[in-house]
């Protein structure tokens, strides 16, 4: 620190808080510590008393924590990100869209154990809408070395730490097997379920067959979906191992690659992905229809933002797959599905 003139401090840093006593009316801090004196605050200071200030002397390898909370920024800010202002030091991310946040879990580590900075995410593939909070970041003194923003750049790598992938509006075509279903015995209580579901992410269901529990007429009832333009397909019902569940041998019929037919999501135990080229067909077991979160809350974000959806991320999904069926459900504010 050094003693200065507060009429020569302009573009110096306050090394502590400057409180204001007006009597009868306030007490505060009219100034904070690392505040960067401006023009206009030396008459305000000079009221307050203030002749001379405490400064930091930051030299010419260190930033002022403004400085290198835009430098964290630059690390994290992708597209379809906004950027606060720094205030003390801190910056915050807000999604400018709706769609999926996903975060490179070890590039963040590596930067957190640097030490005497930080950045605090939402959990990676959570969905947001426009103008939830993504991140926060700041460094903790109030000056730090150049070379260790430098380190910083480093460990985070070549690729921003995070991204907020749109979802895509997409035509979807649903297939409802089941004799009972297709002969009117009972009533479809499941297609209503999906219309709803992709209603709020935008997407809308554009063809829909009830071909029973034939398995080649489910196939065909898939690919004519696909031939006519349907971005994803959802087979529900039939995914049980009942001889009379004839949907899994159907959607593999259907397509090029089964990516698997089972995930470790309770409820949703019973799911499968596979994909006809770079259509995805999804097969929805029972718990969709009735349960209110299931592995289909978390996998269509994923589909509907873009992403491929592998064997191994499904396989990852069980650290944390298991929902408690919370009243109120928080879902997506949860530990639901938020394991990687």
């Amino acid at each position: 620190m050094k003693l200065i003139n507060t009429r020569d401090a302009v573009g110096h840093v306050l090394c502590h808080d400057l409180t204001k006593i007006v009597p009868g009316q306030c007490k505060g801090a009219a100034f904070r510590k690392g505040h960067v004196v401006r023009e206009e605050d030396v008459e305000t200071l000079l009221s307050m008393g203030k002749e001379h200030l405490y400064v930091w002397e930051a030299g010419p390898h260190m930033l002022h924590e403004d400085e290198a909370a835009q430098v964290l920024r630059s690390l994290c800010q992708n597209e379809h990100m906004a950027a606060s202002d720094p205030v003390e030091g801190k910056i915050d991310l807000t999604a400018q869209v709706d769609g999926l946040f996903t975060v490179d879990v070890e590039g963040l580590r590596r930067v957190n154990s640097l030490g005497e900075m930080m950045i605090a995410t939402r959990l990676s593939h959570t969905p947001v809408k426009k103008g939830d909070k993504l991140a926060g970041m700041r460094v903790i003194p109030l000056v730090i070395e150049k070379e260790k923003m430098e380190r910083a750049k480093a460990a985070a790598g070549e690729r921003f730490l995070m991204a907020l992938h749109p979802y895509q509006k997409l035509q979807v075509g649903v297939v409802t097997t089941g004799n009972e279903v297709a002969t009117g015995r009972i009533q479809d209580g499941f297609t209503p379920v999906l219309l709803d579901k992709l209603k709020g992410y935008g997407s809308e269901v554009c063809w829909h067959e009830l071909p029973g529990d034939d398995s080649q007429r489910i196939t065909e009832a898939i690919r004519n979906m696909i031939r006519q333009g349907a971005q994803m397909v959802l087979c529900t019902g039939g995914m049980s191992v009942d001889p009379d569940d004839r949907t899994p041998l159907a959607i593999k019929n259907a397509t090029d690659t089964v990516i698997s037919y089972g995930a470790p999501v309770l409820p949703g135990a019973m799911f499968m992905l596979a994909y006809a080229g770079s259509v995805p067909v999804v097969g929805l077991p029972g718990c969709v229809m009735y349960a209110r979160r299931t592995i289909f809350d978390l996998v269509l974000p994923r589909i509907l933002a873009g992403l491929a959806v592998t064997r191994e991320e499904l396989a990852a999904l069980g650290h944390g797959g298991l929902c408690l069926h919370c009243d109120p459900c928080i879902f997506p504010n949860c530990g639901f599905g938020r394991g990687v």
